[in-house]
């Protein structure tokens, strides 16, 4: 299946339903008076999150999604019918932006989470609404109210516990194939990697969500290479994994244009835990491998953690590491969801009977 993080759709939701003019007309009855119907709301327009897709590929076929109109009112006090809601179904992680591609209508992060985009028009009211005591034949109706058209935009970021960021061909994708079930494309040349690509690995029973994105280079938030188009699936990452190539000539140069392109592009990221990883050390002897793990320290400031994952050499303690950042964050996500929890309980009243002596 091909990937598509990003697409463009028309949404209308439908008009509602025009009242009906009509007076009621049997035999030995006078005087019927006015027994015009309702007209019908029309259909609304939901986004749905559903857990089992995971790229915006359908709309590539399919950009315009419309609800179908109220009925109209009959005769005989009788109401039109509703126009159906749709759903749109979208990947976990989608934001629902408006046409200006800046204004977030809704961020999808729960499985199942539903949102009106577009609500149905009201239907109008028939003329047996307006009867009064001074207007008993009112020959006069509602027409129904229009629904809501805009153009919004699907934008996709993958849910990852570990985000691995790098330059290309830093040998993000090998360390995914080897420490997952993910088997992405993998070849000695940069750019191998063109889209995301998640998987799923396991340490002390505890498991990781880990997405490799496109390698990054310098000018990548302005576009450059493949641009910034893929940083977006970072964003969301509890803690990265940055991998650095120990064959080039210059390890710290490389570790400092990513952590620039990531501030350049959003200064929140800088903030994200990071594990530093020199990764390729089995091509080099133990020499150069302390030399460059030096530079990279004095660099980034942090730890360097030496590996292979080629030869499946280091990768548990990387593992190791950044679990622990994972692990903090889950435990503070459940603490904030259960102080929610416990500020909404004690903001309801208890409940206390009632008796004759109150």
């Amino acid at each position: 299946m091909k990937f598509l993080d990003q697409a463009k759709i028309f949404v209308q939701s439908g008009d509602g339903g025009a009242g009906c003019v009509s007076f009621r007309r049997e035999k030995y009855i006078e005087f019927g008076g006015p027994n015009g119907g309702d007209g019908a709301k029309g259909g609304s327009v939901w986004v749905e999150a559903v857990p089992n897709l995971n790229t915006l590929i359908d709309f590539r076929y399919q950009q315009h999604f419309k609800a179908p109109r109220g009925g109209a009112g009959q005769g005989s006090d009788k109401s039109g019918r509703k126009g159906e809601d749709i759903v749109i179904k979208v990947p976990v992680g989608t934001e629902i932006l408006a046409d200006d591609q800046e204004t977030v209508i809704v961020d999808m992060i729960e499985p199942g989470q539903k949102y009106l985009l577009a609500k149905g028009g009201d239907g109008g009211r028939g003329n047996a609404q307006f009867k009064s005591s001074t207007n008993q034949a009112p020959r006069y109706a509602e027409p129904g109210w229009p629904g809501v058209e805009m153009w919004v935009w699907l934008r996709l970021k993958v849910i990852a516990d570990v985000g691995l960021i790098g330059m290309p061909n830093a040998g993000k994708s090998t360390f995914l194939s080897v420490v997952s079930k993910a088997r992405p494309k993998i070849a000695d040349y940069p750019f191998t990697t063109l889209h995301p690509n998640l998987g799923v690995a396991w340490v002390d029973n505890f498991e990781m969500v880990i997405a490799d994105i496109p390698g990054l280079i310098e000018g990548a938030h302005e576009g450059v290479g493949l641009g910034d188009r893929f940083l977006k699936h970072v964003e969301r990452c509890s803690a990265f994994l940055h991998l650095i190539d120990a064959t080039q000539e210059d390890v710290a140069k490389a570790y400092k244009d990513i952590r620039r392109e990531l501030e350049l592009y959003d200064a929140v990221l800088m903030n994200k835990p990071e594990v530093v990883v020199l990764n390729k050390c089995d091509a080099l002897d133990e020499k150069e491998i302390a030399a460059k793990k030096k530079a990279l320290e004095k660099a980034s400031g942090k730890k360097v953690f030496v590996m292979s994952a080629i030869a499946k050499q280091g990768i548990f303690d990387c593992l190791i590491e950044v679990n622990q950042y994972i692990t903090r964050e889950r435990k503070r996500q459940e603490d904030d969801d259960e102080t929610v929890t416990e500020t909404i309980t004690e903001t309801i009243p208890e409940s206390r009977s009632w008796s004759p002596l109150d």
